[in-house]
């Protein structure tokens, strides 16, 4: 019998005639997918996607929400290296009664080794505000504070590697190369402050974190709702004016680069990328004065130096105290979406730089702690004071937390990407409130379990986006922050 007339399915191969024939129906139905994309873009949640109606000239310009938002700027504070949800806010009393003692159930290897022994919390826990919320004395200013914050307390990822539970909590994948939370927010909402970037990244003192500027890259996405990589101690490189410049001299030269500007771009009509690299030139101009005053806390009251810290404790707590105040005025100013980093990338060689634990957890998240607690805490109580979290949400979060027993070294805790906590303040969200629980050693999620998914789901949400349909068609798929997964987590809005 001849080679065609034998089905290609019995004998697992294709015959020329047959992979011509398929390949031209494959490829007529990608293009015919791309012309029904273009016409009405329907994503995997079955509704029509929201695509922004972007200017390029003007890409930073204010957009509706698709409805009312209960926020309208958004705080992430994000901690790299798995902050210990057993040793800060997920109190377990039965972990007291087990101290020391092995379980069956505890799985005999983990991310890093050998397990050991079930370990009671390093800090005391006590009861804090009128809700009496059990929080530890690692963070007590914090704790302090808990009247303030929403808890999600049954949070669980799809990694326990650092690199990639960061991409996968800023981005929604734990790959490299997709568009960041911070990305998504201004590709579909803009700003409100034309001088200053939409989006800014305040990273750590000590440097970026592992996954670096992927934690808020725009990926896909168009270059210019990256996030702008600055903090208090570093402006962005090219905002310096020459020696020899003065004043006026900059800015006829800047009216004069604005005028041949327009006129390349009145060349070249409908050219999207030119008017974006024009918009951007623009941006950076602008900064060159609004980013300079907006960095300035020198003329900040010394109560407000005090309150956030800049002139006690460890010079890196002092630097990030700094960087506090830089966000608050950010905020203030009207930036849509900053990012503050507390913690770097440990491949520095300079210490201990984020709160991973593997060994000695008593000198590492103690360490971490004293930079973090009392600067963020007056942050958030100084957002408050001022009016800013009526419109304003804050996230406080990290990548995954820690195993409730110790590691085979008996002085760390491992990765735990099945349970952690992460909390929401301000504008929307339920005060004094605790959602979902790990269970009773708190090392899985089993009450109102939440993915990582469902959390930027939330906040997204709780900026008036709907998770589903804020999408970019790239690649032949309609992407979104949350793939083709999320639920909205109602029982935390207020």
């Amino acid at each position: 019998m001849s080679a065609e007339k034998i089905s290609p399915i019995g004998r697992g191969l294709l015959n020329r005639r047959d992979f011509m024939r398929n390949t031209g129906f494959a490829l007529g139905g990608l293009g015919l997918a791309d012309l029904l994309s273009a016409e009405d873009p329907v994503n995997f949640s079955g509704k029509s996607s929201i695509r922004p109606d972007i200017d390029p000239g003007n890409p930073y310009a204010p957009r509706p929400p698709h409805f009312v938002p209960a926020a309208k700027q958004v705080l992430v504070i994000y901690c790299p290296g798995a902050v210990s949800h057993v040793d800060t806010f997920d109190y377990k009393p039965q972990l007291e009664k087990l101290h020391g003692q092995k379980p069956p159930n505890i799985p005999a290897v983990t991310f890093e080794g050998p397990s050991g022994n079930i370990a009671k919390p390093f800090w005391e826990f006590k009861p804090r505000g009128q809700s009496g919320k059990m929080t530890s004395e690692l963070l007590p200013r914090l704790g302090a504070m808990a009247d303030d914050f929403c808890f999600f307390h049954a949070l669980h990822t799809q990694t326990s590697a650092h690199p990639q539970g960061e991409n996968f909590f800023n981005s929604g994948f734990t790959m490299e190369g997709f568009p960041s939370f911070g990305a998504w927010t201004t590709y579909a909402l803009g700003t409100e402050n034309a001088d200053l970037p939409a989006f800014v990244a305040i990273n750590d003192p000590r440097g970026l974190a592992r996954s670096g500027k992927n934690n808020f890259g725009s990926g896909f996405l168009p270059a210019s709702f990256q996030g702008t990589d600055f903090n208090s101690r570093n402006p962005p490189a090219n905002l310096n004016r020459p020696v020899n410049f003065t004043a006026a001299d900059d800015k006829a030269t800047v009216d004069l680069l604005q005028r041949l500007n327009g006129r390349h771009l009145e060349r070249f009509p409908g050219d999207s990328n030119l008017a974006a690299r024009i918009a951007s030139y623009e941006l950076a101009g602008k900064m060159q004065t609004s980013v300079p005053e907006v960095m300035d806390i020198s003329n900040e009251p010394a109560a407000i130096h005090r309150e956030y810290g800049t002139d006690q404790g460890s010079n890196l707590k002092k630097e990030y105290a700094k960087n506090c105040i830089l966000a608050r005025r950010l905020i203030e100013k009207g930036v849509r979406v900053v990012q503050l980093f507390n913690g770097s990338d440990p491949s520095g060689g300079n210490g201990i730089t984020n709160w991973d634990s593997h060994s000695n957890i008593l000198k590492t998240h103690a360490m971490q702690a004293e930079i973090m607690d009392q600067p963020t805490a007056a942050l958030i109580h100084d957002l408050k004071r001022r009016g800013l979290l009526e419109d304003t949400l804050v996230v406080w979060a990290t990548e995954f937390g820690r195993m409730p027993f110790l590691q085979g070294n008996g002085t760390g805790r491992d990765h735990n990407p099945d349970a952690f906590t992460c909390l929401l303040s301000g504008a929307g969200v339920k005060k004094g409130f605790s959602h979902g629980e790990s269970d009773e050693f708190g090392f899985k999620a089993v009450k109102n379990s939440t993915s990582v998914y469902d959390f930027n789901a939330t906040i997204l949400h709780l900026m008036g986006l709907d998770h589903e349909r804020l999408t970019y068609y790239h690649n032949g798929l309609e992407r979104r922050l949350t793939n083709v997964h999320g639920h909205v987590v109602k029982e935390v809005l207020a």
